[in-house]
């Protein structure tokens, strides 16, 4: 196991220097000798990301793989949350911080603000073509009540302040 724990080291750090092909590479070769290894399936799913002939597909698979092993990881579920919300999928990026929120209650506040602030700057460039005045609002409102929630404030509490 110690070789499989080296090559873990190698790959965090082609990653950490920003050699994500040696990085990917460096992760296969760890899945391949452990399977199970949910560090190096996040790894890879994190160094694919600067990979560009690997498709969204490809490392929306290694972030799956990575919660399906170690489910109770916050972390995992954020960055899953962070990359679906950059392709555009923001169900599945809600539903990804909401766990991320339950798996870590004391940081729940940046979770949500995440996906607030980030959802309210993307949706808009990703819906482009559906964007009407209806869409707009639909998209502030989400976003509001995901920055509300941060702040610990309901609807009701933000109207009476405002």
């Amino acid at each position: 196991m110690a070789g499989v724990e080296k090559e873990l080291m190698d790959a965090q750090e082609a990653l950490a220097v920003g050699e994500f092909e040696k990085a990917v590479s460096k992760f296969n070769k760890v899945i391949k000798a452990d399977p199970k290894c949910a560090d190096a399936h996040f790894g890879k799913a994190e160094a694919s990301v600067g990979v560009p002939k690997l498709t969204p597909e490809d490392v929306m698979e290694s972030y799956k793989k990575a919660v399906e092993l170690d489910p109770k990881n916050p972390i995992y579920q954020s960055s899953y949350a962070a990359f679906l919300i950059e392709i555009g999928r923001f169900n599945e990026a809600e539903a990804a911080y909401l766990k991320a929120a339950e798996l870590d209650p004391d940081n729940a506040r940046y979770y949500f603000s995440e996906f607030g602030v980030e959802y309210t700057l993307k949706a808009p460039i990703v819906m482009e073509k559906f964007m009407d005045d209806n869409t707009r609002v639909m998209i502030m409102k989400k976003g509001l009540k995901y920055l509300l929630k941060a702040a610990g404030m309901t609807e009701e509490d933000a109207k009476k302040v405002l």
